[in-house]
This record gives C-alpha cells, structure tokens and sequence, in this order.
C-alpha cells in the first residue's frame, strides 16, 4: 500500500496548497447545504405529532451533537499521529479543532436545554446523556487551557494529546448512556445500520444539515490551521514567497 500521502501531511507545505484547493468547494458545499436544510427542516417539515414545532430544534441540536463527539474523536487520532508519528501538523489540528469542538458542545448543550424545557418542563436535568456532554464541554476547555498554559510548544502538544486520548473513552459512554442508564434523554434520532423511526420528510432535511455542519467544521479548521501554520512557518522561504504573492495579487 502507498502511504504516500500519509506522509505529506507531515508537510506544512503541502498542507497549505492543497487545502487552498478545496477550501472554495467545502465553502459553497457547507453554505449550501445549511441554507437548504434550515429552510426544509424549519419551514416544510411536518410538525411531530407529540411535540409540535418545538421538535424542529433537532435540526440544530442534533447535527451539533454529532459534531462534537466527531470531533473529539478526531482529536484523539491527532494525537495518537503527533505522538506516534512526530508529526507537527497533527498538534495544529489537535489545537485549532479544539475550541471548534467546545462551541459546537456548547451549542448542542444550549439547545437541549431550550428542547428540554417545554419536553421535560426543565431547562436542566442531571441526566446520563446530558452529564456526559457536559463533560465532554470542560475536557475541550481542558485541551484549550493546557495548551495555552505551558509555554515550551513540544511539552504542550504531548499534554494536549495524552489528555485528548485518555478523555475520547467519555465519548462511548454519551453515545450509549440511553442505553445502559435509564435517563430521560430520547434514543438516537437515527443510526446508520437501522431505518430511521422519523418519517423521510423529517429526517432528510437533518441528514442534509449533519453534513452541512461537517463541511462548515472543515472549512473552519482549515482557515484556522492554514492560519496557525502561516505563523509556525513565518521563516520558512515558501511562507516569505506565498507573502510576497499575496501582497502582488492585491496591490
């Protein structure tokens, strides 16, 4: 097998042309499908028969979720890279998804909490599910902080990524926590390898908003790493010359 591209991602270089690449196509697909999932899934999807209108913050809540666990996971694989593997560019991801992933936690604790008031009549429950989350919101702020605290770059990414490893075991507890405790949280909306139990004109429009909010992630982690990585290499001559070509474009 060819792990030729494996190992250009080692490359800072190669990472920054190529993500310029599809930096443009990520950006139309992302605007493209949020813009049609909000308008399908909050004006043309039928009511829920239980919970009326106010079940159609799934369309925000659940893509959300979905991301912040997703992207968890990925700090988790960055790190076992950066560790095994050395490689610099696997710490710009780990730093740089990392407050990505807390707001997007953040944005699906907000709206469960807004879901959960007129379902549960509370804004707030101490649920397995909604725990687990809220965990998940203090080990992202936990990455931000450490990597921000200590000053020497190399310690910092290996702290970062020991925690990010150690604390990935909390996403099968928030994925399965319906399961295995009685809580109060409803089961998953819909699973890859089951029929969805909503009905096609409601679960569309969420699975268009999912990958909407995947393509909005990585074209937010690209600018922020291709930004980060302009910083780390500001003395490299390939960053001088892609300077140069920048200011010639615009003046």
């Amino acid at each position: 097998m060819n792990w030729t591209w494996f190992h250009k991602l080692g490359s800072p270089k190669w990472f920054y042309e190529i993500s310029g690449r599809w930096l443009p196509w990520l950006a139309w697909a992302a605007v493209l499908l949020v813009s049609v999932g909000v308008i399908w899934g909050l004006a043309f999807a039928p009511e829920d028969y239980q919970q009326g209108n106010s079940f159609r913050i799934i369309y925000i809540h659940v893509p959300a979720a979905f991301l912040a666990q997703s992207i968890y996971v990925m700090l988790a694989l960055a790190g076992v890279v950066g560790l095994v593997w050395k490689m610099k560019l696997a710490d710009v991801a780990l730093q740089q998804a990392a407050p990505i992933g807390a707001w997007m936690t953040f944005i699906a604790l907000l709206t469960g909490a807004v879901w959960g008031k007129p379902t549960w009549g509370a804004w707030w429950v101490w649920d397995a599910r909604l725990t687990s989350m809220l965990i998940l919101l203090f080990l992202y702020f936990g990455i931000i902080a450490l990597g921000q605290a200590i000053s020497n770059r190399d310690s910092a990414s290996k702290a970062c990524a020991v925690l990010a490893i150690v604390g990935v075991v909390n996403i099968p507890i928030i994925k399965y926590s319906v399961e295995w405790w009685n809580t109060l949280h409803q089961p998953a909306t819909f699973k890859v390898t089951e029929k969805p139990a909503m009905p096609v004109e409601m679960w569309l429009p969420l699975l268009v908003m999912v990958i909407g909010f995947y393509c909005f992630f990585t074209v937010v982690l690209l600018m922020r790493m291709r930004l980060e990585v302009l910083r780390r290499e500001s003395r490299a001559s390939w960053v001088k010359n892609e300077v140069k070509a920048l200011v010639g474009n615009n003046s």
